[in-house]
C-alpha cells in the first residue's frame, strides 16, 4: 500500500479497538442478562431507572448516550415486560416520562451479582490501568 493511505490503515484507527472493545464487553454481559429477558441496552436503562426512580426520554438520552429512535422500541420492550411506565409529562406533553415499576424495582435484585461476575471475568488491565482507561473514556465522551 503507498504510503500516503496509512491513515486508512485499520490498525491505525482510534476508533476500531474501542469499537472490538464494546462489542467484547457487551459480549461477555450477554450470558448473564439473557436469563432475565434484558440487553446490555435495556440493562443500561434499568440501571439509570434504579438509580434516579424516573427520568424522561431526553435526559435518559443524554445520560447513555442514545437517541429517541434508539430508544422508543427498547422502552415500549421493557414496558410490556413490565419493568417501567411510559407517560405523558403533564407539564408538557411532548416529553415521555419513564418511570420504575415494582417489578423492575425487582429486578434489581436479580441484577445485584452481575457487576461482580464481570469483574470476575477479568482483563488483561491491572486496576490502576483499569482506572485510567475509565477516565480517558469519559474524557473523551466529555470531548
Amino acid at each position: 500500500m503507498a504510503q500516503e493511505y496509512e491513515q486508512l490503515l485499520l490498525k491505525n484507527q482510534l476508533c476500531f479497538p474501542m469499537y472490538a472493545c464494546s462489542r467484547k464487553i457487551v459480549g461477555n454481559y450477554t450470558p448473564y442478562l439473557k436469563p432475565l429477558g434484558l440487553t446490555y441496552t435495556q440493562y443500561i436503562v434499568m440501571m439509570v431507572l434504579w438509580e434516579k426512580d424516573s427520568v424522561n426520554v431526553g435526559q435518559l438520552g443524554e445520560i447513555l448516550h442514545l437517541d429517541a429512535g434508539t430508544l422508543t422500541p427498547l422502552l415500549k420492550r421493557l414496558e410490556k415486560a413490565g419493568y417501567v411506565s411510559r407517560e405523558r409529562s403533564k407539564e408538557d406533553e411532548r416529553v415521555t416520562v419513564i418511570s420504575i415499576t415494582p417489578e423492575g424495582e425487582a429486578l434489581k435484585e436479580k441484577c445485584m451479582d452481575i457487576p461482580m461476575k464481570m469483574a470476575m471475568e477479568g482483563s488483561a488491565l491491572s486496576e490502576k490501568d483499569a482506572k485510567e482507561l475509565y477516565r480517558l473514556l469519559y474524557k473523551f465522551l466529555e470531548g
